[in-house]
């Protein structure tokens, strides 16, 4: 680094988002002295890589992080992008985050006392990291995308802005997650013929029984399980986002939605063979599968609203002066009776295979989920598919930390109210580490 002295700091926070913010929060409640090095800004990938239109899933409520709860006026309704990142920012501001922005990490590798950061202004040496940099760096894209035809314009999550900076045509999304069918549906709203490619899904409705799922979600308990409650961890981690959108009207958008826009649904997309896209068949298995685990989920709501003793709905406190949301805030009759959706539609005809050369189809959207980047990481830690090796963020390596994953330490820990708990049992566990070392 040209001979420029080496800082030293205790912990090296890597990332500014939401799980990297809460993380300094802890770490300064214990006064631990820290830096938190972000490669673009606070929220960078909230600026940088989501579209234009998007709102947060969860509503107004639940946007909330330690020492600072939604104080808005629309608790229920949904952040849009320049919202979420006027909130993050103002956290910053308000907790001191010691953040520095446009510090590109490019290496982290163990030392005798700890571990040395290598940065693009400098390199540090601590003894603590927490790795807080996102579970959604990188766009998965699969192999076969490069026997696409040249004529089709191919973009990810993190290219796409809006309809209008398409080609005119058809187009054609890949994965029926959250970000599928939004993208599907504004694509279809706009004009232009959508074709969704559908696997393996989340179908969930936007509100059940007058309130916002998640209220449900966070009400039952469902959130807080805990991840060594889980039987299958690994398929936890790896489920797709639930289908929702964020929208003032709280509609539900899952395929039956879609298919009643015009988009029309495809199997997944399993090949490319001479310019043409093959699609798994086997629809109706796959949409039974997803109904089936919507109506295990929406069993279990009213199987705890049946059990739950708590006042009428008329005297209880409002979702937003209560977001804890415990039984006190909910009466037995639920609010409404027990409902279940129909059936996901199964298409008469689906298509097995599209001709990617006939000009039908002139751009694919892939949103076939993300996965973090350890480019940077030069410590042992990775298994065999790249995950990093982690017990609650604890991880594989001593002093070594992460935050802000799939099921971390909860259910909820990806989304913004599911990271102080996180936060707080990880940092817990990094100044029991120090304590030790010192002793």
């Amino acid at each position: 680094m040209g001979g420029r002295a080496i800082e030293r700091v205790t912990t090296v926070v890597i990332g500014a988002g939401h799980a990297g913010l809460a993380a300094s929060h802890e770490l300064t409640a214990r006064s631990i002295d820290h830096v938190v090095l972000e490669r673009g800004e606070v929220a960078n990938s909230w600026r940088r890589e989501r579209w234009d239109s998007l709102r947060l899933l969860t509503p107004n409520w639940l946007c909330r992080l330690p020492g600072q709860p939604y104080d808005g006026p629309d608790p229920d309704g949904y952040l849009a992008m320049a919202e979420l990142i006027e909130f993050l920012e103002r956290y910053a501001t308000t907790t001191r985050t010691p953040v520095r922005t446009g510090t590109e990490v490019t290496s982290l590798r163990r030392t005798d006392a700890g571990y040395r950061v290598t940065t693009s202004t400098g390199e540090l040496a601590c003894r603590t990291v927490v790795i807080a940099s996102g579970a959604c760096n990188r766009p998965v894209v699969p192999p076969f995308h490069d026997a696409v035809p040249a004529s089709v314009e191919q973009l990810t999550p993190f290219d796409y802005r809006g309809p209008e900076k398409l080609p005119d045509g058809g187009v054609l999304v890949v994965g029926a997650s959250a970000t599928g069918v939004q993208l599907a549906a504004e694509l279809q709203r706009s004009g232009r013929p959508v074709t969704l490619s559908v696997g393996e899904h989340v179908r969930m409705p936007r509100t059940y029984r007058g309130r916002d799922v998640l209220w449900w979600m966070d009400a039952a308990g469902v959130w807080d399980q805990r991840y060594d409650e889980i039987d299958d961890l690994t398929r936890a981690r790896r489920l797709p986002s639930p289908q929702l959108a964020g929208t003032p009207h709280r509609a539900t958008l899952d395929l039956n939605a879609l298919t009643d826009l015009g988009v029309a649904l495809v199997g997944r997309w399993a090949a490319v063979r001479d310019g043409r896209a093959l699609f798994s068949g086997g629809l109706r298995n796959v949409f039974a599968l997803a109904d089936l685990k919507l109506g295990r989920l929406l069993d279990s709501f009213d199987t705890w609203a049946s059990t739950t003793s708590a006042p009428s709905v008329a005297s209880a406190p409002s979702v937003a002066s209560a977001p804890s949301v415990a039984s006190a805030a909910f009466a037995a009759d639920g609010g409404g009776p027990a409902e279940r959706l129909a059936p996901t539609r199964v298409p008469a005809t689906a298509r097995l295979q599209l001709d990617l050369r006939g000009g039908e189809i002139r751009t694919i959207v892939w949103a076939t989920g993300f996965r973090p980047d350890y480019s940077w990481l030069d410590v042992p830690v990775l298994d065999a598919k790249g995950r990093l090796d982690h017990d609650g963020g604890v991880v594989a390596s001593p002093g070594l930390y992460a935050l802000g994953l799939p099921v971390l330490r909860r259910r909820k820990s990806t989304f913004i109210h599911g990271i102080a708990d996180d936060a707080r049992e990880v940092i817990d566990h990094l100044a029991g580490h120090l304590a030790g070392a010192r002793r």
